[in-house]
């Protein structure tokens, strides 16, 4: 049973999940360490915000009452009645499906367990999995069901659903890094805006300095809910808009275009993002 003080983050795989779960604990935890003794420094953020659907799943006791942070790549109308009519809130996070796409691809194949010391990108081949995805075969569900199921959410109850784009994240870290503050409970002070609290945690969890810990190029994690052994490494490839570019021939991304347009079509959601390879 969730509790009144729980948030919840939610994305489809290869969203910025990473991203969320070290921003989100970096701004809950700000009063227990200073970016200096952070526990991200040490410890993947995916063992910092445990995952509903495996670790938490499968044993309760990974759920620590003093961070009251749970993560999941649930759909919104799958998850459980007891998230859906509690007081806790939900942080949802989405990302332009094409560079969704291409991050899950190599994601993917990293999990290949060949893959853990060589590259097995041959086994999965690009035109065959982008053919699934743009047809809704992907973990959790088809992409665009997964983010309007959020985005719904978040116009019927946006008190309990803060939806944003990894895009707008990226562009204006600072922004919506208080956003998050503020709609989770926990707002900065004109002190530590002063102080430059905020900036600390962006500089934290920025992807140079993740990438670069000891702990995120050589641990181990494991994943799913076969808790499959991936490297640490795998959930930092390169974390850039517009990657696609280098992977999607220019009707690929046209396609899934049309394809999203299509989708959201009257929802009030867009992505203005353009197919220019």
């Amino acid at each position: 049973m969730p509790q009144p003080n729980n948030v919840i983050l939610s994305s489809a795989p290869k969203s910025g999940t990473t991203w969320l779960k070290a921003l989100s604990f970096a701004v809950m935890m700000r009063s227990h360490f200073d970016e200096t003794a952070s526990p991200l420094l040490t410890r993947l953020a995916h063992d910092c915000v445990p995952f509903l659907e495996s670790e938490v799943r499968s044993n309760p006791q990974n759920l620590d009452l003093d961070v009251p942070l749970l993560a999941t790549n649930i759909p919104y109308t799958s998850l459980p009645k007891s998230i859906i009519d509690s007081g806790c809130k939900i942080v949802y996070i989405c990302r332009d499906p094409k560079d969704v796409f291409v991050s899950l691809w190599h994601f993917v194949s990293k999990m290949n367990p060949k893959a853990m010391d060589a590259s097995a990108m041959e086994d999965l081949h690009l035109e065959d999995a982008f053919e699934f995805f743009c047809e809704g075969y992907s973990s959790f569900g088809p992409y665009l069901d997964h983010v309007l199921g959020y985005w719904r959410a978040s116009l019927e109850s946006p008190e309990k659903v803060l939806f944003l784009k990894y895009e707008d994240l990226k562009n204006d870290t600072i922004s919506w890094v208080k956003k998050i503050a503020q709609f989770m409970g926990y707002p900065f002070s004109s002190e530590e805006e002063q102080k430059g609290m905020v900036q600390k945690i962006v500089n934290l969890c920025s992807f140079e300095n993740l990438s670069s810990l000891e702990v995120n190029k050589s641990g181990i994690t494991q994943v799913g809910t076969n808790f499959l052994s991936l490297k640490n490494s795998s959930f930092f490839r390169k974390g850039e808009v517009g990657d696609w570019k280098n992977h999607l021939k220019l009707e690929m991304a046209m396609r899934l275009d049309q394809k999203t347009e299509q989708k959201l079509k009257g929802s009030g959601l867009t992505f203005h993002f353009s197919s220019n390879a």
